[in-house]
Order: C-alpha cells, then sequence, then structure tokens
C-alpha cells in the first residue's frame, strides 16, 4: 500500500483534483467499458464454437454487422456528449469555487472503507435504477426516450449505453456518478466502483452465460420487456418483477413490440 500511497501523493502534486477526475473517469471508461465491450463483441470471430455453446439465445436473433455499427455509432456520440459535460461540469465548479464532487485525501481509502462505499454505492444505483428504468417503460415514456435500447432483443455488450441522450444521462449515467458523490467518496473508490459497474453492465449486455449466467436476467428483460428492471434483482424481488424460467409466460404489451 505504501507504494500506491505514495505514486497517488505524486499524482495531487502534478495534477489537479479537476484533471484527476476527468482523466482518470476517461481512462476507466476506455478501459473497462470499450475494452470489455470489444472481447464480447469479436469472441464469435475468434472462438465461433466456444461462443455458440454460451450464447443465450439462438443465432437467428443475433445482430447483423449494419446494427452493430449503428450501436457503435450511437454509443460512440452517448460517450462524446457525456464526456463533453462533463468538461463542462467541472469547469463550472472550478469557476464557482466549488470544492470537488470527491475526496482527494493523500491517505487512500482502506479496504474496509471502500467494502463500505461500494456496498451502499450498490444500494443506492439499485434504487436510482430500478425506478428510472421502470418510468422509462411508462407508455407516455417508452417510445422516444426507451425504445431505441429495446433495439436488441438479443442484446449484445456494447448495447448497454446503445440509448437516447436522455435515458443515457438519466439511466447510464446519474446512478452511477451519484452514489459515491452523495457520500463524498474518495475518487479512488469510485473509480472502483464506475469499473466494476462498467463491467457488470458490458456483461449483463453481453448474451452470454458466464459468470454464473449473469447476463440472463437482463437478457430475458429485453427478450420480455416487463421484467427485471434492475442490477441486483432486490426491487424486482420486492415489486415482484423478478422472473427466470417462467418469464415465457409473460404476455408483452403492444407498445413495447
Amino acid at each position: 500500500m505504501s507504494v500506491l500511497t505514495s505514486k497517488w501523493e505524486e499524482l495531487l502534486l502534478h495534477y489537479s483534483p479537476t484533471s484527476l477526475e476527468f482523466y482518470g473517469t476517461l481512462v476507466i471508461q476506455l478501459i473497462f467499458f470499450w475494452l470489455t465491450s470489444a472481447a464480447y463483441v469479436v469472441l464469435p470471430s475468434i472462438y465461433p464454437d466456444f461462443s455458440a455453446r454460451h450464447k443465450l439465445q439462438t443465432q437467428l436473433k443475433q445482430p447483423q454487422p449494419s446494427e452493430l455499427w449503428d450501436c457503435l455509432t450511437i454509443v460512440a456520440r452517448n460517450q462524446t456528449v457525456s464526456t463533453l459535460l462533463h468538461i463542462a461540469i467541472l469547469k463550472l465548479g472550478t469557476s464557482l469555487d466549488r470544492p470537488p464532487s470527491y475526496r482527494f485525501d493523500t491517505v487512500l481509502p482502506s479496504p474496509s472503507e471502500i467494502t463500505r462505499d461500494l456496498a451502499v454505492g450498490l444500494i443506492i444505483r439499485e434504487i436510482m435504477f430500478y425506478y428510472t428504468h421502470r418510468l422509462l417503460h411508462h407508455p407516455a415514456l417508452y417510445p422516444s426516450i426507451h425504445k431505441r435500447h429495446h433495439r436488441f432483443t438479443a442484446p449484445v455488450a456494447l448495447a448497454a449505453q446503445y440509448a437516447s441522450m436522455t435515458e443515457h444521462i438519466v439511466a447510464n449515467i446519474l446512478p452511477i456518478s451519484l452514489p459515491l458523490m452523495i457520500m463524498h467518496s474518495h475518487i479512488v473508490t469510485f473509480w472502483i466502483f464506475l469499473a466494476l459497474e462498467l463491467v457488470e453492465t458490458a456483461t449483463v449486455h453481453s448474451g452470454y452465460d458466464f459468470f454464473a449466467r449473469s447476463a440472463k436476467r437482463h437478457d430475458l428483460h429485453h427478450e420480455k420487456f416487463l421484467v427485471n428492471f434492475g442490477t441486483i434483482g432486490l426491487l424486482d424481488w420486492v415489486h415482484g418483477t423478478s422472473k427466470g424460467r417462467d418469464v415465457k409466460d409473460k404476455t408483452v404489451s403492444p407498445s413495447h413490440q
């Protein structure tokens, strides 16, 4: 830990909290979303037999190259706009002389602090995402805001951020950014949280049965629409929207077709 602490102190000496927050967050995005998504997307080309054995839905439902290209362009647009918004927010905070949203203590957070903040962050994210996601399935909002995300009934990893700009902000960015911001966690803890959440969202959209079939619940959501709205399943259990094998009996509203 002393080596990590000294490296962190060196970064604090050479860069402002604003620069560290921006570039650190950008690097986490590039590594843990883009590289993870790319690995899942190219897997069928590199190991087709292995990929076919672990795909949750049939080959007939898999997206075509043109659909993947459209997905790539929309996700790149969303991340470009969100990056520009991040720059604007950081510059506004600097101009108003506001303190950073996260802590930049010279002492790195302890394992117990990281564990605590990650656990609380997961609960807050579950609450924010579940109710936002379920609201986006309301007939008044679904066609204009959320329908694009459900274009892929057999989702791929990149489709995790294939969304309208409104949805990307309220359902993708805020439920991940705000929990540790509310707790005023250390920026390093936020980066760990962000990395875990990006890998998780890419994985649950990957369409593969890896990691104890963690993608199955969300894959069923994309296939059947009105079930499995949350991330960890807690509020789906509370509200009775958690479905597994019996999900095929679920009737899908015509407005969600």
